[in-house]
């Protein structure tokens, strides 16, 4: 049996984007992905990614922010920036990780100005909705 890829979701803060991206990769290509996500700092986990995931069957309550260092000592073949802060950000890896950059829009920043919960949560949802289209491509757009 062929080894899985391990890919490292990296964002800013690791409380949204690169949580949903790890779970939705731990969810449809689990089977061949070892995924982890990480930031380049840590903002904790957002209530409103968990609830939007858990609607499309999704669980991530138990994924906690984690700094890009505490994940130093996995060897990931590939890094995937879900956002252009951590793309530009984005430290050199050791070896020879092959890196891909993705930017997805910041579900917080899109709702910091609806006018109702609901409304705050649509682009929690279609941002989610993206990841997962992305996600379910992963292992033909990786080659």
């Amino acid at each position: 049996m062929a080894e899985k890829l391990k890919i490292l979701f990296l964002c800013t803060g690791n409380s949204c984007r690169s949580q949903m991206a790890e779970g939705w990769t731990k969810y449809l290509q689990g089977d061949v992905i070892e995924s982890y996500s990480a930031g380049i700092e840590t903002h904790g986990l957002n209530p409103n990614a968990v609830k939007v995931m858990a609607e499309a069957g999704v669980d991530i309550s138990n994924h906690r922010s984690k700094h890009l260092d505490q994940l130093k000592d996995v060897l990931f073949d590939w890094v995937i920036t879900v956002c252009d802060n951590a793309n530009e950000s984005c430290p050199v890896f050791p070896g020879n990780i092959k890196r891909f950059h993705i930017s997805f829009d910041d579900p917080p920043k899109l709702a910091k100005n609806a006018k109702t919960e609901e409304e705050a949560l649509d682009h929690y949802r279609r941002v989610r909705d993206d990841i997962k289209r992305f996600v379910s491509r992963l292992p033909e757009l990786l080659g």
